[in-house]
């Protein structure tokens, strides 16, 4: 079971972090239809993991993704941190991203993925939240440490599962994790910058070998022009901590290091392996799944 999924976010970063660019949302545009084109050419199915505040000013996106028989997932509303939300933001903020995606597709969005895997054993109370909300699909654990987020004593590893908390069930498609050799620690490979970093050959050879793959990528992923180094504000005001020297150049190389190569990365992956949406793995393989209590 090796499944593909999309965050949608960058037309709404760009206009409300950065520039406001009409040159910016065409390239986003074009990047998608690339995308979009790739994956019917493979009749490959994906889940989108979309923005609700995306609806507002850029319902196209929404809309074209959906026509396209692709799932519409949701990525929080405004793309704000859970880690950083109480749970009554939390609640507000899920509730209205789903109704604004449902109402511009006229489908009902059971998936969700929190903005940098940001749900943890600090705020394990999301779980409860998302059922309330209708979600029935999660895929927001990354069952390691990363920068703003991450879960590293996830007691279901990196395998899908049912995890329950309280009296919620929800089933869980976490983060795909490896050992590097020599290295005695575990990180991701199948998706964003750890995607764009590692060799090809090697992220293959882990499909290969796995029963299970979590895929995950970005528009900004794709591009093949480079992203500018963040002014101090802008990084304080996107990831709301000090907006060092040291940690503006971090985030800059880590935007963009191997961009030139992920699309032909991704078109070898859909040659080389097929890939199902997180709403078929659900329909499909869910009951064989365990349970974990959190």
């Amino acid at each position: 079971m090796k499944i593909l999924t999309f965050d949608i976010e960058e037309w709404f970063i760009e206009k409300h972090f950065k520039t406001d660019s009409p040159l910016k949302y065409k390239i986003y545009d074009e990047t998608l239809d690339r995308i979009l084109d790739l994956l019917e050419e493979h009749s490959t199915k994906a889940t989108f993991f979309c923005l609700g505040a995306l609806v507002k000013h850029f319902p196209h996106v929404i809309k074209k993704i959906a026509k396209a028989g692709h799932e519409i997932g949701c990525h929080s509303n405004n793309h704000r941190w859970i880690n950083k939300m109480t749970p009554d933001e939390f609640m507000s903020d899920t509730k209205e991203a789903i109704s604004a995606l449902q109402d511009c597709t006229g489908l009902k969005v059971v998936s969700f993925r929190a903005p940098a895997f940001s749900i943890g054993a600090s705020n394990k109370w999301a779980f409860e939240i998302l059922s309330e909300c209708g979600i029935k699909n999660d895929a927001s654990i990354f069952p390691g440490i990363r920068d703003f987020g991450g879960f590293p004593s996830f007691s279901g590893d990196d395998k899908p599962c049912h995890v329950r908390y309280k009296d919620k069930v929800i089933t869980e498609f976490p983060i795909t994790m490896t050992k590097l050799p020599f290295i005695n620690k575990k990180i991701a490979y199948s998706g964003g910058g750890y995607f764009r970093l590692l060799p090809l050959h090697f992220v293959k050879k882990q499909m290969r070998s796995s029963d299970y793959v979590m895929c995950y990528f970005h528009i900004a992923d794709l591009l093949d022009t480079k992203s500018k180094l963040m002014t101090k504000h802008e990084y304080e005001e996107y990831f709301k901590e000090a907006g060092t020297i040291k940690k503006r150049v971090t985030r800059y190389v880590k935007s963009n290091i191997g961009r030139k190569r992920t699309f032909h990365g991704i078109e070898e992956l859909l040659n080389t392996f097929e890939y199902i949406s997180i709403e078929e793995a659900s329909k499909h393989f869910s009951a064989n799944f365990m349970y974990v209590d959190i």
